[in-house]
């Protein structure tokens, strides 16, 4: 094939892209991890010697402790089962070293070498402690009243541990003196341990979090991106939609094919969410929409966070609040609020997509310079070392193609977005995308060479590569986008009656699509157009049907 200066330009330019878009530090060992169970329970004890197999993790740095079973402690049982006995311990193993006291009115000490940089909290650790209003709290009366709880998430609390500060106030939030700070200052020689946990809505699912952080940092954390905005324009919530619109933008420009939604409402149950890498959201109480169908699509490896003051709250549930839910689902790694935050208390998420994306940090790092305060509501459940982009793009295509994987298609696809961020053309890519080495039997690739098409004004050559892409078995998320888009396509270039055939022969085999309303309205419309009396008849007698309250069968 012959391939134009140009092109070839922009080939080099995006293959140095994609070899300097990569995190500087290789993956981080197990060694820097303290294990923490509860020997109440032993499934507890099962998810931490499951982790620390996987992550290899020295036996002296797990530590089994005498804590409630329940979600919640209280303030006295953090301190005394949780707080003090971990640090002893840190200690006493000479994984944080103190200078001695020499000094009765020095308030603030924190350790001057520290081995270890993170906790991992195994499943049946409490996540929640206790507002205790009777709790005696020198200086809360200069807490602002909103904030002045003395409950927090624990981990959140947890973080904290290296600071030996007898005189903070309990109450509200303090400020994360790390927050947007390097990588390398996220140690609690600054003040910072940075907390996760191995939690869901059960042992199996926690179990499974580290499983899924590995494969994905051996294969790549490949699919797409979906974003939820609100669609504000202003008012003092706007920082919301304008966090996660910069989420969006650091994303598309790190090359992943991605799903922008600026209406109120929270994506529908019908909008065919299929291969989640990546999902950042907000503001809807209980799971909804795709995740509450009974299969999501999440790859191994998928980040998924919705922003709402109680997100977390009941953690070990899979079917309340968003967290939870999230992880039974399938997703590897999220963060979320055991009580309410206010919008300022929660996780900066762009920022968490700038350091987690292009700056390579590990989902710990990601999760703690991200916030702007501690001690306050924020859990962060996911294994804290899974840095699912610390090779090069680059380096990862080349292992791919080495091994045949099936996820090329994936990296060939980031490359080719990659290749439109820099400014190359449509046509540019479709070029690359048929060219020998690029997967040829790819429902992923073929859908992309259909947008390309689209946008390239052939859109008889789209139809085509969505035909094609029909028949490389795409997902079940995938195929309804894919028939939805050729139906699309086929009506723009006058074929009504072969889109009618095709969105008749989608709802035969998916009776049970749950904007069936909305799609059989648009039969009705394309038949009569046609003149197919009977047929638009039929359509709009399954319209009354599902709109009377007609019981439907399982969801897809």
């Amino acid at each position: 094939m012959n391939v134009g200066m140009g092109y070839r330009k922009l080939l080099a330019a995006t293959f140095l892209v994609m070899a300097g878009t990569a995190s500087l530090y290789g993956g981080e060992p197990g060694d820097s991890v303290v294990l923490v169970y509860n020997k109440r329970l032993p499934a507890s004890r099962d998810v931490a010697e499951h982790y620390a197999a996987r992550r290899h993790v020295p036996a002296s740095q797990t530590i089994g402790l005498d804590l409630p079973t329940e979600d919640t402690m209280s303030r006295s049982d953090y301190r005394k089962k949780l707080q003090e006995p971990l640090l002893a311990f840190l200690e006493k193993n000479n994984l944080f070293v103190y200078l001695p006291v020499t000094n009765a009115a020095l308030k603030d000490r924190v350790p001057i070498a520290a081995t270890v940089r993170y906790a991992v909290l195994c499943y049946g650790v409490p996540f929640r402690i206790a507002q205790d209003p009777s709790m005696n709290d020198p200086g809360a009366e200069k807490v602002p009243e909103a904030v002045r709880n003395n409950g927090a998430a624990v981990d959140s609390e947890l973080c904290t541990l290296p600071i030996i500060n007898s005189s903070r106030p309990l109450s509200g939030p303090m400020p994360n003196y790390v927050f947007g700070r390097a990588r390398s200052l996220l140690n609690p020689t600054n003040g910072m341990l940075m907390v996760a946990r191995l939690d869901g809505p059960s042992p199996a699912i926690a179990r499974a979090l580290v499983d899924k952080a590995l494969t994905a940092e051996a294969d790549g954390l490949w699919g797409r991106a979906y974003f939820d905005l609100r669609g504000l324009t202003n008012g003092e919530y706007k920082k919301g939609d304008d966090w996660i619109r910069t989420a969006a933008d650091i994303t598309h420009r790190f090359g992943f094919e991605m799903v922008v939604d600026e209406k109120e409402a929270t994506f529908p149950a019908a909008f065919p969410m299929s291969q989640i890498a990546l999902y950042a959201g907000w503001y809807e109480g209980n799971v909804s929409g795709p995740f509450a169908r009974p299969k999501v699509e999440f790859m191994p490896g998928a980040f998924a966070y919705h922003l709402h003051s109680f997100s977390a709250q009941n953690l070990r549930s899979a079917t309340l609040d968003w967290c939870g839910p999230l992880l039974a689902a399938g997703a590897t790694a999220t963060m979320g609020c055991i009580d309410e935050p206010y919008l300022d208390g929660t996780p900066r998420i762009d920022a968490f997509f700038g350091y987690f994306l292009p700056g390579g940090y590990t989902f710990g790092e990601a999760a703690y310079a991200c916030q702007r305060v501690v001690s306050w509501q924020t859990t962060v459940v996911g294994d804290p070392l899974y840095r699912p982009f610390g090779k090069t793009p680059l380096s990862q295509h080349e292992a791919l193609a080495k091994r045949h994987s099936k996820l090329l298609e994936w990296a060939d696809l980031r490359y080719v977005n990659e290749g439109l961020v820099l400014g190359g053309t449509p046509a540019e890519m479709l070029q690359y995308l048929q060219g020998p080495a690029v997967p040829k039997d790819s429902a992923v690739l073929s859908e992309k060479m259909a947008e390309l098409y689209h946008k390239d004004g052939k859109d008889d050559l789209a139809v085509e590569a969505l035909r094609r892409a029909l028949n490389f078995d795409p997902t079940p998320q995938q195929q309804v986008r894919l028939t939805l888009m050729l139906a699309d396509r086929l009506i723009a270039i006058g074929k009504e009656a072969e889109a009618l055939a095709l969105c008749d022969g989608f709802m035969k085999k998916f009776p049970d699509y749950p904007d069936a309303v909305g799609l059989y309205a648009k039969m009705e419309a394309l038949a009569t157009k046609l003149h197919q009396n009977k047929q638009a008849e039929k359509y709009a007698r399954e319209i009354t049907k599902l709109t009377s309250g007609h019981p439907l069968h399982s969801q897809l």
